[in-house]
């Protein structure tokens, strides 16, 4: 079996654990790893190339970016125009639909392939989402993230001025509205009060009921386990009081990565574009022959 070579675009907690679950996959290799020049040295004890270019490797079949979703789209675009297909995990659901048409004409001029929102949620929790709309198409879903720490979130804090560390914690309140409490160490010369209303006026915040306090230390609070519980009452066809309920409770960065690797082998399946996980058949992230999957799993 020809393997995939994929190259990792990030190197931070996502990046590390996609690492871990490509090695954990028989069909892939890694290609190397890409980050910032400034901080090349700090993967250097890697056992793979360490570059700060997607150029500077070869054979590259994918490419899984594990980066801040913010920056997703320059990184998918730069791999895309070098007719490297991509997988992200961007989750900032406002943002998808649009982002999503403008990947797609860039992958289809380069003839290569882009995987948007392949985490959790969205992703794997999208796709939970659609089959209970076919089950009942007529009804509410409410999707309750935690208690646990929410990445995008933390990410989205630490690239805030005067913020030093940082923690958002998910809090679900029920009904799908959340309490955001975010812990944050803070630079020095910074004024508390500032720093917490910027947290709250960014738009990863700005709808939810939002709490900041100072802590000595963020690294004292971590705990990466998250999940969800996720309901929907509605009608199939004409029968009311359907009610389905999905559960989960995972550990982030170890079930985002897996997503994103299972996501890398079904983008390369797909024909060129831009796709999210609810347009893929679930069958193409499955490593195995086709006929095999079907009488395993139907």
């Amino acid at each position: 079996m020809k393997k995939i070579r994929a190259a990792v675009v990030g190197y931070g907690n996502i990046g590390r654990y996609v690492i871990e679950a490509l090695e954990a996959a028989a069909d892939f290799e890694v290609a190397g790893i890409v980050r910032r020049a400034s901080s090349l040295g700090s993967a250097l004890d890697s056992k793979y190339p360490v570059v700060s270019s997607l150029e500077e490797l070869e054979g590259v079949d994918v490419a899984i970016l594990c980066t801040p979703s913010r920056l997703v789209e320059k990184s998918a675009e730069t791999a895309l125009k070098l007719g490297i297909s991509t997988v992200d995990s961007y989750d900032i659901h406002t943002g998808i639909a649009d982002t999503r048409l403008r990947l797609d004409a860039i992958a289809k001029e380069h003839g290569a392939a882009a995987l948007i929102s392949a985490g959790w949620d969205p992703g794997s929790d999208s796709v939970v989402r659609a089959l209970l709309e076919v089950c009942a198409p007529q009804g509410i879903t409410y999707t309750n993230f935690g208690p646990g720490m929410s990445m995008g979130h933390t990410v989205a804090v630490k690239a805030i001025e005067g913020v030093k560390a940082a923690l958002s914690m998910t809090i679900p309140l029920g009904t799908g509205i959340h309490r955001r409490m975010v812990y944050i160490e803070l630079e020095e010369g910074y004024d508390f009060e500032q720093v917490a209303q910027a947290i709250k006026s960014d738009a990863y915040f700005v709808h939810d009921e939002t709490h900041v306090t100072q802590v000595e230390s963020v690294d004292a609070l971590l705990d990466m386990g998250h999940g969800v519980n996720m309901v929907r009452k509605g009608v199939s066809g004409k029968t009311q009081n359907q009610r389905f309920e999905f559960n989960m409770s995972i550990d982030n960065p170890g079930l985002t990565s897996q997503i994103l690797v299972s996501g890398a082998r079904a983008v390369l399946k797909q024909k060129p574009g831009a796709y999210t996980m609810i347009e893929i058949p679930l069958i193409d992230f499955l490593l195995g022959e086709r006929d095999q999957l079907i009488r395993r799993l139907v």
